[in-house]
């Protein structure tokens, strides 16, 4: 089995920076593509960008140019760089991962979950 816990969400200013973080534990070896979804109230889920283990990143319109995913693989560890920050990125956020080598935009293909973290865009 895979674990995978988030942290670094908050509160920010509109035009500000977040860089969220997800660590993995457990069976980490099969995992293959990791990504990071969101789900705000009243709204459906939302999958926002992902990255194979070969380094085949994906990003949803609504993000792009914005936020930007890495892994580092010597801490287990995905990240969410999240820049230029509007309020209607306020949402809970959520790692994933999937044994598969996946570069689309469908959360239901990932088979790993984390808890989520909160980010709040307001001024």
């Amino acid at each position: 089995q895979v674990q995978l816990v988030e942290s670094g969400g908050g509160l920010v200013q509109p035009g500000g920076s977040l860089r969220l973080s997800c660590t993995a534990s457990g069976s980490i070896f099969s995992i293959n593509t990791m990504g990071w979804y969101r789900q705000a109230p009243g709204k459906g889920r939302e999958l926002v960008a992902t990255r194979t283990s070969s380094g085949t990143t994906t990003y949803a319109n609504s993000v792009k140019g914005r936020f930007t995913i890495s892994i580092d693989n010597t801490k287990n560890t995905a990240y969410l760089q999240m820049n230029s920050l509007k309020p209607e990125d306020t949402a809970v956020y959520y790692c994933v991962g999937t044994r598969k080598y996946y570069s689309g935009l469908d959360s239901r293909q990932f088979d790993y979950w984390g808890q989520g973290t909160q980010v709040t865009v307001s001024s």
